[in-house]
């Protein structure tokens, strides 16, 4: 079958990797893609935005399914439309795409059918936010309603903090209309661990959960990115807390949204506070997650096509899906002064070299510019390394992702510390 990944990513470099290993796959297209996804996928240049667009590269094309790596797509409506013209999609519709487009329509699910989160409020005027904020304290958690690209969540330790930070969202407008109401939740301990399951809205099956690292700087410091690196499996996942996930909060967030008329199918990621408690829900994403796909699917011994088909037909539970017992870890290789400002268009040398040593270098934010590859993003690639256990991986990826070099290059050189420090 043929199929077209709609994304630019490193996600969607990853999930296009994994697919181009499928038996039942014979052609991939991408819109638009990256230079890494060319050797593997036919990038076609176009906006993920323009359904129209999408639609009719998909009927050109007579491709067999759609997979929509972003959230964007998902939100304006791409599987539906898809759906109109007879081509089956991995991804949920508009409607359950609510779950990661709205913050507030997330939570009122979960308040609704009791699955455990964060105690919250959600707020359309400054002032009241404000005294929310006056009455509750600090530490506090803001968050922009709608999507601002991984970036509209700021945990705020004084109630200075929070207060400015209700200004920038729904004064200064910093996230766009994402910001015309706030979710504000009390501020829950724990560690964060994130679970990225398939379904076809009645079964789901967990993958192996994993850990990121949102802070820009070693020893989580700095300011919140989209991601620096990412490993799996998570150790602060235990057996028994992956049957509470599943039991407490997967399966009742997928019957949930069957009972409210929003058939959920595709990707769910359960972002996760590991509390005294239990686990809690931080967010959900209504597709794979980003950098954490590039550690996840590397660990798959499945067919993935196989298994996004059965998703998209409603045949999951006929599904046998199997994981390697090894560990992967990926770190992002970035631009300096990532996530504020930095350069674009600088050559990026030793690719090859690092593809030699058996790592793999899944394209995020580059471009071709006179035949070589140039960086055109803050995250700029997503350096992978597998080995029988974490040390032995990070060790490895420590070691090859030297080869890989460009001018004011960034990277954190203690992704998976957690992990460490936990044994």
């Amino acid at each position: 079958m043929d199929i077209l990944v709609i994304g630019s990513g490193g996600r969607e470099h990853t999930l296009t990797w994994k697919l181009a290993q499928s038996k039942l796959v014979d052609k991939i297209y991408a819109v638009p893609g990256n230079p890494g996804m060319e050797k593997i996928a036919q990038c076609i240049p176009g906006s993920v935005e323009d359904n129209e667009f999408l639609v009719k590269v998909a009927q050109e094309k007579k491709v067999d399914l759609v997979v929509v790596g972003p959230e964007v797509p998902l939100t304006n409506g791409i599987v539906d439309d898809m759906a109109k013209v007879g081509i089956a999609s991995f991804g949920p519709q508009k409607a359950a795409a609510q779950l990661e487009g709205s913050k507030s329509f997330s939570k009122n699910i979960m308040k609704k059918y009791g699955i455990p989160t964060a105690k919250y409020e959600v707020f359309t005027d400054a002032v009241e936010a404000k005294n929310y904020i006056e009455k509750e304290g600090a530490p506090i958690v803001i968050k922009a309603d709608g999507l601002a690209a991984g970036k509209g969540v700021i945990v705020a330790e004084t109630k200075e903090q929070a207060l400015e930070a209700i200004d920038e969202i729904m004064c200064d407008k910093t996230f766009g209309s994402a910001g015309n109401s706030v979710v504000i939740e009390e501020f829950m301990a724990g560690e964060e661990a994130s679970v990225l399951a398939f379904t076809d809205g009645e079964t789901i099956i967990p993958m192996i959960p994993s850990q990121d690292h949102k802070r820009a700087y070693d020893g989580d410091k700095g300011p919140n990115t989209g991601g620096m690196g990412t490993y799996a499996p998570a150790p602060v996942i235990t057996e028994d807390l992956m049957k509470q996930v599943q039991t407490k909060i997967l399966e009742p967030t997928i019957k949930a949204m069957k009972q409210e008329g929003y058939e959920y199918k595709g990707c769910l990621y359960a972002g996760l506070m590991i509390t005294t408690e239990g686990p809690k829900v931080v967010e959900f994403n209504a597709r794979f997650g980003d950098p954490e796909t590039q550690v996840v699917l590397p660990l798959l011994e499945s067919d993935l096509a196989e298994i996004m088909l059965a998703c998209a037909n409603g045949t999951l539970a006929d599904c046998d899906i199997k994981w390697s017992k090894k560990a992967a870890v990926c770190v992002v290789m970035s631009a300096g002064g990532y996530p504020a400002k930095y350069e674009k268009g600088n050559e990026i040398l030793g690719l090859d070299k690092a593809e030699k040593e058996n790592v793999l270098v899944f394209h995020a934010g580059t471009a071709k510019k006179d035949g070589k590859i140039v960086t055109n993003g803050g995250r700029v690639l997503g350096v992978v390394a597998l080995g029988d256990d974490i040390k032995t991986a990070v060790d490895k990826v420590y070691t090859d992702i030297k080869l890989i070099d460009f001018k004011d290059v960034y990277y954190r050189k203690d992704i998976a510390h957690r992990a460490f420090n936990r044994k």
